[in-house]
């Protein structure tokens, strides 16, 4: 367990860190230009050659990447190593236009599931542990990163893959889980019914890892109180490799970036310009370490802050704040900027669950935006006069944080449909 908390590497000053990734950004800009046309075109473009990159004081003279050019060149356009070298493939869960493809040396994959061994420890994960992971797995890098990760710790490993709430629940009391991989949005699920079907003292559960959507601070506390485990975030993209991008240690205050082989950015995603840390924009990544597709400058269209105060943790590498939304996908209503966080923030405060559902339209060229909340068995009513009493509490919360109006409708228990995987918060009607 103890190679995957790497000491001399999770622990190393700020400058040496530094210097890691300046040698190794010079060599991955290099790896590019000479086994990636696409990429040699695009510093071609903006008359940059891997000679005017010494540093990562540099990295600004660098293209951006972005989902589009990644799209562009599928399958093989981005491809930095013979297929021999090849051992797998992974892909995005979009369905709209063409996947995301991302490929894997043997060696990137050892340093994707060490990546999860480190989080898994953070988490105070240890040989000794029961990993139960109800990530998907076949090409979602969820259950494939944890599996791999937990293997690595050396933990009993439970490839659940999602789905099947009766097993997992079985499976969860029986061979008495201590560790649950999943996304937030089931693990809450989950969380809901253990309780209704009174296995709270049947479950031991010490810690969550929870990641692949955006979930609050109210969503973690009100699972950590309801089953008595910490519940930690986890952030990757598949296409940097997966989860393990970044985790949460035991103070939970930011998820650590692997450093040695991720480099991070702010930019403003209107003048595309690098931002100082501490300054809320959007998140940008250059894959360090990656050989089959050595991504540099990924726009993650994330939005989040980057903290470079030291940890009390004793990790040095930097941290990222929890993602406050998306630049690209956010909600712009009425001309502001509308994150579901935000919304599930006030929810959550009020008493409800994160069960919820935004419905944005357009109505005679204005939009509109409903909120449609689940209410809990314990604020459930059918009186009309007490239920808009509680949607106008509702509507009034959420002007106050978002400062537009919106409608609200309380809705019964459970008739918003659950997830097993990602659930479905937004639907957005004016791009139907």
């Amino acid at each position: 367990m103890e190679r995957y908390y790497q000491k001399e590497i999770e622990t190393m000053p700020r400058e040496e860190i530094k210097k890691l990734q300046s040698e190794k950004l010079v060599k991955q800009v290099k790896h590019a230009w000479d086994n990636v046309p696409y990429y040699r075109a695009k510093m071609e473009a903006v008359n940059v050659t891997p000679d005017d990159i010494r540093g990562i004081e540099d990295l600004h003279k660098l293209p951006f990447i972005t989902k589009d050019d990644l799209r562009e060149c599928y399958p093989y356009g981005m491809l930095a190593r013979p297929l021999k070298d090849v051992v797998r493939i992974q892909s995005t869960s979009g369905t709209t236009g063409r996947r995301v493809v991302k490929f894997y040396t043997q060696d990137d994959i050892d340093i994707w599931e060490e990546n999860c061994a480190r989080a898994i420890v953070a988490a105070g994960g240890t040989e000794e542990d029961v990993v139960q992971v109800c990530y998907g797995y076949g090409l979602f890098t969820g259950g494939a990163g944890l599996h791999g990760g937990a293997h690595k710790v050396g933990a009993m490993t439970l490839p659940m893959s999602s789905g099947n709430t009766d097993r997992q629940l079985q499976f969860m009391e029986d061979l008495q889980t201590t560790i649950l991989a999943c996304t937030p949005s089931y693990a809450a699920y989950l969380t809901e019914q253990i309780v209704e079907r009174g296995l709270k003292d049947k479950i031991h559960l010490k810690a969550g890892i929870f990641g692949a959507e955006a979930w609050s601070e109210e969503m973690r506390h009100d699972m950590e109180d309801t089953l008595g485990f910490k519940a930690y975030d986890i952030y990757g993209l598949t296409e940097l490799g997966g989860p393990g991008v970044s985790f949460e240690c035991k103070e939970q205050n930011g998820m650590h970036i692997n450093e040695d082989h991720f480099l991070a950015e702010i930019i403003d995603p209107n003048t595309l310009e690098q931002l100082p840390n501490g300054t809320y924009g959007e998140l940008v990544f250059t894959a360090l370490s990656d050989s089959a597709f050595p991504l540099i400058r990924y726009r993650t269209r994330d939005v989040c802050i980057l903290n470079d105060e030291p940890c009390s943790c004793g990790r040095t590498h930097i941290r990222m704040g929890k993602l406050k939304g998306r630049s690209d996908d956010m909600l712009i209503v009425k001309g502001v900027n509308v994150f579901p966080s935000q919304i599930e923030t006030v929810l959550i405060d009020k008493g409800y669950k994160a069960n919820y559902q935004i419905v944005v339209d357009r109505q005679k060229h204005s939009d509109t935006i409903d909120v449609m909340v689940e209410m809990t068995p314990e604020n459930f009513s059918d009186n009309l006069g007490e239920i808009e009493k509680k949607e106008k509490e509702l509507v009034a919360a959420l002007k106050a944080m978002l400062g537009i109006l919106v409608k609200v409708h309380l809705v019964a228990p459970k008739s918003i449909e659950r997830s097993e995987g990602k659930a479905v918060r937004v639907i957005d009607k004016r791009k139907i």
